[in-house]
């Protein structure tokens, strides 16, 4: 049958279809679609504004100054939102507390908050949004200039906060003298802790020595000795099931510390020049769960055949191996095709 979309009784056919579609549907349809399409779908009716608005979760903002001006309008249309992402660039004057603390009031349900080079906020601003959005679950900062007042306030509030991703907080004081971060009411739930390019990244020992539900954590390019910190940590954490180690000071004596998790499935060492056979036979005759292995030697020739071996003998669950800078021989290579039956993935770059 042929149809005649001249015939206006067709064209009203099919707009009754689509105006009769529940709204549950046309939210469903929005959530499938790309940011772009979503805008655009916005723009073709009342009705369609409404639904868009009231089924978006997620929203990412530019966090100028400026923004602070439109926040009631906007989240009176994005009423639902659950993760938010501010970003500013590092020329323009981010957005302040008042912002921050108007946004709380406006988006009580927020479980995931994402702020970058949000260079205006302070630890008051902080607080107040910690004790406005007690169910935030995931909290990435990077480039913000609140301290550990801040950054305590959300642990002492946030009691269902499950990961925790912090780069280059800059209001963290450096030194003997910097207040401890932690552990707060979050410990207990926290499961991924993340620090980047912090000059004093021990301050959060605190914190992850109390996270014992703790199963990830990651350390890239934090100063300060990290071996006793590691031997406290995994004295009272051991679920731990995925370390990643860059460009820390750490030696053989927190490999050993890091065998005390039977756990471990998944360890990164990368350009942990101090790092040596010993210590990888140490942690791997004890970490008989690990499925991946990833380790930059740097050309340091500290970690070859001897520690390789021992990995292929105690680690017979492995299924990745990657090794930047390391250079084993025949001997090593043909235990670990020999022993290690499931790995899936092997990577040698020199």
């Amino acid at each position: 049958m042929q149809v005649d979309y001249n015939n206006s009784e067709h064209v009203d056919e099919a707009s009754d279809f689509i105006s009769n579609l529940p709204d549950e549907c046309l939210a469903c349809i929005f959530q499938s679609l790309s940011s772009g399409d979503r805008k655009k779908c916005s723009l073709v009716c009342r009705r369609w504004l409404r639904i868009e608005g009231q089924s978006r979760h997620r929203l990412s903002l530019n966090a100028k100054s400026d923004l602070q001006n439109v926040i009631p309008s906007l989240f009176s249309r994005f009423d639902v939102v659950t993760k938010l992402a501010l970003k500013c660039d590092r020329r323009s004057v981010s957005i302040g507390d008042d912002a921050l603390v108007l946004i709380s009031l406006k988006c009580r349900n927020l479980t995931r908050l994402k702020l970058r080079a949000c260079r205006e906020l302070t630890d008051a601003g902080m607080s107040v949004f910690a004790k406005n959005c007690k169910g935030l679950k995931k909290l990435s900062c990077g480039s913000c200039t609140f301290g550990a007042k801040g950054m305590n306030a959300v642990l002492d509030n946030c009691s269902t906060l499950e990961e925790l991703s912090i780069k280059r907080l800059r209001g963290i004081t450096d030194g003997a003298a910097a207040e401890p971060i932690g552990p707060g009411v979050a410990s207990s739930s926290l499961k991924t802790i993340c620090l980047k390019e912090l000059y004093n990244g021990q301050c959060f020992g605190p914190l992850i020595i109390g996270a014992n539900k703790l199963r990830t954590l990651k350390l890239f390019r934090c100063s300060g000795d990290w071996d006793k910190l590691l031997q406290l940590v995994t004295d009272r954490v051991t679920s731990l099931g995925e370390i990643h180690l860059e460009r820390i000071q750490v030696t053989d004596v927190g490999l050993a510390a890091i065998s005390n998790c039977l756990d471990l499935e998944i360890l990164h060492l990368v350009k942990t020049p101090e790092c040596t056979n010993l210590g990888l036979a140490a942690l791997s005759e004890r970490c008989k769960l690990l499925r991946k292995l990833h380790i930059d030697g740097w050309k340091a020739n500290r970690i070859g055949d001897e520690g390789l071996i021992s990995v292929a003998k105690c680690c017979p669950n492995l299924q990745e191996l990657v090794l930047i800078g390391v250079n084993p021989t025949k001997l090593s290579l043909e235990i670990l095709a020999s022993n290690c039956q499931n790995l899936e993935r092997f990577s040698l770059v020199w």
